[in-house]
């Protein structure tokens, strides 16, 4: 028998009862369009950080919310917190209010603390004030508390008392909107909830020009997210007038499933989603509004809010919040664009290949369901080399990350060495080390031969059927430096004539090939030198110079160093 008096603990727990709901139809809706956002972040009573932001701290993450494009911001409440006081009147009276940008404040049901609240938004372009009921309250409250008639009188006199300030702030110039919640919501009663929410709309004189936000929280998460849409569908099919209020949801995250929960809530009717970028908040925390906007927009849906720079925003937040950000978050997550086993490397390669190739503008590569491009990712974090995969994924991320082009006859060299390094080290190579591993092993390869300075002349300019060149310099043999001279048919030619005064041994020249890394007066160029010795076994060197001599120069230098190695 367990602690709890149980033989089998989970018995102590109720299943959710099914809503009566036999004509339901948000399981035959899409999603088309974008709700309205309303972030949460910024409220340190919703939001239970561990270590409470700082002034400067709720600054930038107030400035990034509005670069993201939150045109709804909750502050917390201002008349009840004295940081969510001094932080609402910092930004109202420094003017950091974009004019389209509307500040949620939220208020207890107390007489002085309302008043409060409307005196620390005096001077706010565009407010929503939040107030609330919990609608079903504990089943252990005493029996003379008065129940659900208690509730509904004290929800209608904190209505009128709102109201009679807010029309006296509308008077004024502020930009007000009302926002009522129905806290427990999923487990009152729904003819209950349907009463109060009608009574309080009209308190607040709701109507279709002027709609109040009505909130249908799932205070905590207890059901699956079915269970939510039925029971957002069916307060949408019994209530009144529809269009007197704007429907809101704030799924909590209990059980994991608060992006699926607000997604069904919005096929069943919901107009707003409140919540935090990456799902912060009490207990398991909120909705996370980053995944539900990027949900909507890996489905030709455009949510209105820019993620385009997820790296900076991650960081942002992470050091006003003091919170990590997991590396398997959807979307944001430093691993989420990454493939580490050969096959997934292979599928993407091959669907980013024929993306190029065939110029397609639909995307469609698999385990991607989103561009890391759209989100200011680079490809580079795609696919991690390990001892499985790195033929392909090499050549890959040295083109699209650095330039290289590597030369499909080198692409076997390279892969084996890659491999290599990740037995040996045991690592997993990200772009960075692979360009590492590349420049040290093949653009600047340890060798006796070192190039430290020269001089090429064509010894017939006139004729180009006998236009020798004449190469003279310095070369570093095992780290003495020794002049050398060399004829040949090109300046390659003439060099390698030079190393074989100083003992380079006779290779076949295999391939050569050459190209700019980047454009523009000042690029880069790098070459690709492969020799064979006599024995038939062959490496590949290469140069890099904004001088293509230069460069192919310095590719013979890296292959004689690289056959030198593999000599008896």
């Amino acid at each position: 028998m367990s602690a709890s008096g149980f033989n089998d603990p989970s018995q102590k727990y109720s299943p959710c009862i099914p809503a009566d709901l036999p004509g339901r139809t948000w399981p035959s809706r899409t999603i088309s369009q974008a709700p309205l956002w309303c972030s949460v972040d910024l409220s340190d009573g919703s939001q239970a950080l561990p270590i409470a932001m700082s002034l400067e701290e709720k600054l930038d993450l107030f400035h990034l919310l509005t670069k993201i494009g939150f045109k709804e911001i909750e502050v917390g409440s201002p008349g009840a917190d004295p940081s969510d006081h001094a932080f609402l009147r910092h930004l109202i009276d420094q003017r950091l209010i974009p004019a389209d940008v509307a500040l949620q404040v939220t208020s207890p049901c107390t007489e002085s603390l309302i008043v409060k609240t409307f005196q620390a938004i005096a001077g706010a372009p565009r407010v929503i004030f939040h107030f609330s009921s919990n609608i079903n309250p504990s089943p252990w409250e005493p029996a003379d508390s008065g129940g659900q008639e208690a509730i509904l009188a004290a929800a209608r006199a904190c209505a009128g008392q709102i109201h009679g300030l807010g029309r006296e702030a509308r008077q004024k110039g502020l930009k007000l909107t009302y926002a009522y919640s129905l806290e427990g919501f999923t487990e009152a009663e729904p003819a209950f909830a349907l009463r109060i929410a009608a009574e309080v709309l009209d308190v607040l004189e709701a109507e279709a020009v002027q709609p109040v936000i009505l909130g249908l929280p799932s205070t905590v998460e207890r059901c699956t997210p079915n269970h939510y849409a039925d029971q957002i569908e069916g307060f949408c099919q019994n209530t009144g007038n529809r269009s007197r209020f704007i429907l809101s949801v704030r799924p909590a995250n209990d059980r994991g499933s608060a992006v699926a929960a607000a997604e069904l809530a919005m096929l069943a009717g919901a107009e707003r989603v409140e919540g935090s970028l990456f799902g912060n908040g009490p207990r398991a925390g909120n909705a996370d509004l980053m995944t539900l906007s990027l949900n909507l927009y890996s489905q030709g849906i455009n949510p209105g809010l820019d993620f385009s720079d997820i790296n900076n925003l991650r960081q942002v937040y992470q050091k006003a919040a003091h919170l990590p950000v997991s590396p398997r978050h959807p979307y944001a997550g430093e691993l989420v664009y990454t493939a580490f086993t050969g096959a997934q490397q292979e599928a993407i390669l091959n669907a980013l290949s024929q993306r190029k190739k065939r110029r397609l503008t639909d995307w469609q590569v698999p385990y991607l369901p989103l561009d890391p491009a759209d989100v200011g990712r680079q490809y580079e974090p795609i696919l991690r080399i390990n001892s499985h995969s790195a033929r392909a994924s090499a050549g890959f991320i040295l083109e699209n990350l650095f330039g290289y082009k590597i030369p499909k006859a080198m692409l076997p060299e390279l892969g084996q060495m890659i491999r290599d390094s990740a037995d040996r080290d045991d690592l997993k190579i990200n772009g960075e080390t692979l360009l590492a591993i590349f420049s040290e092993e093949f653009v600047r390869p340890q060798g006796p031969y070192e190039l430290k300075s020269f001089r090429t002349a064509y010894l017939n300019e006139a004729d180009e059927e006998d236009n020798e060149v004449h190469f003279s310099g310095i070369i570093n043999y095992n780290g003495e430096a020794k002049e050398a001279e060399g004829k040949g048919n090109g300046p390659i030619d003439a060099l390698y004539d030079a190393l074989k005064t100083l003992g380079a041994a006779d290779y076949d020249f295999l391939s050569y090939d050459q190209h700019a890394l980047s454009s523009g007066s000042d690029s880069r160029a790098v070459a690709y030198i492969q020799l064979r010795d006599k024995q038939g076994r062959s490496r590949f060197g290469a140069g890099t110079s904004r001088d293509i001599r230069k460069a192919s120069l310095r590719a013979l230098i890296s292959a004689v160093n690289r056959m030198s190695r593999i000599q008896d």
